[in-house]
């Protein structure tokens, strides 16, 4: 049977690692489940898996230290998930690598959503980055010092090239192909996430802040991204000339 991808789901509570695994299996993904860090470890394979759900509250290994494993051998989708709701968790998380952060209870509904959100940029990624034709203008998007080639998903500052998640990208992209113009926060995540936006600021927050720290100079006194206070972000392509 065809399935949409493989997915790994990490959670030490069989009840929720049920209720995800069922919602999942229902929207056509195939899933394998661990209750334990080593057993997730164990079982992911960058060749099967698309994408990985990971708890980060675990005895012995935590969620963390899966996804630094996972994100040292594969850029497949990591979302982690809370029983806490902490901006400094999520920052960690996101700083490793993974691409959201879901807070325990949460609507099996909106973490499908997610997932096939973050798994149709992820797909798109994939597929173009294998394009071997040569690159049309309008797929090199130039502002300021950042060039983001659209077809091979990477970006580079200075002729730097900066490491990206794609969600990173794609806030990279959106605010860079439209300089001067100010994208609010629900605007970023409809754009980005591509589902309606729920009123928390903190994802778009984190994940911008994620950003700058590897494209600024100085991530504390943004230059490229700046913030237009009350409302959201734009990028300055004249500022750092």
């Amino acid at each position: 049977m065809t399935t949409k991808g493989r997915i790994l789901v990490l959670d030490d509570e069989e009840t929720i690692v049920g209720v995800v695994s069922m919602n999942l299996a229902s929207e056509g993904y195939a899933v394998d489940t661990a209750l334990d860090g080593e057993t997730a470890i164990e079982l992911f394979d960058p060749s099967k898996h698309v994408m990985a759900i990971l708890d980060i509250m675990l005895p012995g290994i935590d969620g963390y230290e899966v996804a630094r494993r996972i994100r040292s051998v594969s850029d497949v989708p990591i979302m982690m998930l809370s029983a806490r709701d902490s901006d400094v968790d999520m920052a960690v998380g996101l700083g490793i690598g993974a691409d959201d952060y879901m807070t325990k209870p949460f609507s099996p509904v909106e973490l499908v959503a997610r997932v096939k959100a973050h798994l149709r940029r992820y797909s798109a990624s994939k597929r173009e980055a294998g394009v071997t034709e040569q690159v049309a203008a309008d797929e090199i998007i130039s502002a300021g010092p950042v060039r983001i080639d659209t077809v091979t998903f990477t970006a580079t500052v200075r002729g730097v090239a900066v490491d990206l998640t794609a969600t990173e990208f794609a806030i990279l992209k959106l605010l860079a192909a439209h300089p001067g113009r100010v994208y609010t926060k629900a605007q970023i995540y409809r754009q980005v996430w591509d589902e309606e936006f729920g009123g928390d600021f903190s994802t778009v927050q984190v994940h911008v802040r994620r950003l700058r720290a590897k494209i600024e100079d100085d991530p504390s006194e943004p230059v490229l991204i700046g913030t237009v206070w009350g409302i959201g972000y734009r990028f300055n392509a004249d500022a750092a000339r």
